[in-house]
């Protein structure tokens, strides 16, 4: 049975989200069940993946029985299997979040479940154009959900979000195009030693590097190439917010690392250390113009979405390091970053729904208006500001470890400035949340706001409790970094060296 995880996990969702469309030519009540079972089983299908993982090795599978590399391989090892089982989880705990927020359209959950296939689909696939084939579908998803939103401005993310990412989907596949031209093969693999064969400084390999990643940090939303994200991550409905602000640009960020550990490997960058300066480069450059856009932002939302071009700025430049120590930070902040965003913006849905509040001044008091909702805020900003013992200061410990290891000193000190800009806009709103008087009118987080003409909307007591979970969870992640560590060291054992 294990054998077949790695296709029963992006098969499961794609029938999932068919059933849907399907049973709502006759009910439309049974999209969410749909969806729950589905995801359970998904959730069940990653962890027995990823103990097989652990105990044994790395999974693989060849569907139609055609041998790699002229089949479509699947592959799960230490990285992937950690990413399968965080998408699962995740996905799963939004889904409680929408049970009562919506939207209850059957065609919403065959989305949510087509987008779900599509990211276990890249984390799984071991050949570099069934890559793009998940990425579009991922995006095709995508552009669906956030279109979704209750506002004429959704559409118009949408379209923006459709147009960059169409650009960022071609760019890498187009450099697909020039791996297969430089050595006849698509399988990741097969590249990696073939790419040696090539020359790493040829200019298709050259070529294929510099439209790959590029490609792909138009889907993570690097700095300049973020400019989809703040716009889709405000407009969006609550429910479509969360969900692609954990996953799908954290997805995109484990493909780039596969993408430079597994294709191109570690060979690539000690022939070609313009490469890695160049990477290194966007990624701290990431990391401050994304911190001090946050800083400028008086819309909370928006500020959580430039926050997240820094952070994803921070995993890049600990993939781009390359030493253990660093891929250990960077994959612990990947996971943490995807609970502690995807809570906050499940927050931000909450606080909207039950005060209309979207601005920065407009939180003032909630401390004593919700107060469940705004100590697990304020515990998602300690955690992702990096206060110890929280995951997020775990993460950034192991990168700045690891770029000391390798002399990057520059990039240490950038790390260490992001998390004072960090600080100082998370700072603004945690002090209008206790230290700003509240305005006359309040609610409570035990008291749902009943749909009215106010304009504000019921909150149920699940909501509020994956936000709970979501503030847990940034604390309790950061003890998990040793079993990371584990991992990690089993799967570059595995990465090739030419």
């Amino acid at each position: 049975m294990i054998e077949h995880a790695p296709v029963l996990v992006i098969v499961l969702p794609i029938v999932g989200g068919a059933l849907p469309l399907l049973f709502g030519l006759f009910t439309d009540r049974l999209g969410w069940p749909i969806a729950t079972v589905t995801l359970l089983g998904q959730t069940v299908l990653a962890v027995a993946l990823a103990t097989a993982v652990v105990d044994g090795g790395a999974v693989s599978y060849v569907p139609g029985g055609f041998v790699a590399p002229y089949g479509i391989e699947l592959v799960v090892d230490g990285l992937s299997a950690v990413v399968l089982v965080l998408i699962a989880a995740v996905s799963l705990g939004v889904l409680a979040y929408a049970r009562r927020a919506g939207p209850h359209a059957d065609s919403f959950y065959a989305q949510y479940l087509l987008l779900v296939a599509g990211l276990s689909g890249m984390t799984a696939t071991g050949d570099v154009f069934n890559l793009y084939v998940f990425l579009e579908i991922t995006g095709l998803a995508a552009y669906g959900l956030v279109a979704s939103g209750r506002s004429a401005s959704a559409a118009v993310a949408a379209l923006k979000y459709l147009i960059i990412g169409t650009i960022g989907a071609s760019l890498y596949l187009l450099g697909a195009g020039y791996l297969l031209a430089a050595t006849g093969t698509l399988n990741m693999a097969d590249l990696a030693v073939k790419l040696a064969d090539a020359g790493y400084d040829s200019t298709l390999v050259l070529t294929a590097f510099g439209l790959m990643i590029g490609g792909l940090a138009v889907k993570v939303a690097l700095y300049p190439l973020h400019t989809w994200q703040p716009d889709a991550y405000a407009a969006a409905h609550d429910t479509v917010s969360t969900l692609i602000s954990a996953l799908v640009s954290t997805v995109a960020a484990y493909a780039l690392a596969r993408l430079l550990f597994s294709v191109f490997t570690v060979g690539f960058f000690d022939a070609v250390p313009i490469a890695q300066t160049a990477l290194l480069t966007v990624a701290a450059v990431s990391i401050v113009a994304g911190s001090l856009l946050a800083v400028a932002q008086s819309d909370v939302q928006r500020m959580l979405a430039y926050s997240s071009v820094s952070q994803f700025g921070l995993v890049i430049a600990g993939f781009a390091v390359g030493t253990q120590a660093a891929i250990v930070g960077a994959l612990v902040h990947l996971v943490g970053h995807a609970v502690m965003k995807g809570g906050l913006f499940a927050a931000t849905g909450i606080v909207e729904r039950r005060t209309g509040a979207r601005r920065l001044a407009e939180y003032a008091g909630l401390g004593e208006r919700a107060p469940v909702t705004a100590a697990a805020i304020a515990v998602l900003l300690f955690a992702m500001v990096g206060v110890p013992p929280a995951v997020g200061f775990v993460g950034k410990w192991y990168i700045v470890v690891g770029a000391v290891e390798a002399g990057r000193w520059s990039l240490v000190v950038v790390l260490l400035a992001s998390t004072l800009l960090t600080l100082a806009y998370f700072a603004r709103l945690f002090e209008r949340m206790y230290f700003t008087a509240p305005p006359s009118a309040s609610t409570t987080d035990v008291t749902p706001v009943p749909d009215g003409g106010d304009g504000r909307e019921a909150v149920s007591t699940g909501m509020v409790a994956v936000v709970v979970a979501a503030a847990l969870l940034a604390v309790v992640l950061g003890g998990t970094a040793p079993l990371v560590e584990q991992i990690v060291e089993q799967t570059v054992s595995t990465f090739p060296h030419p």
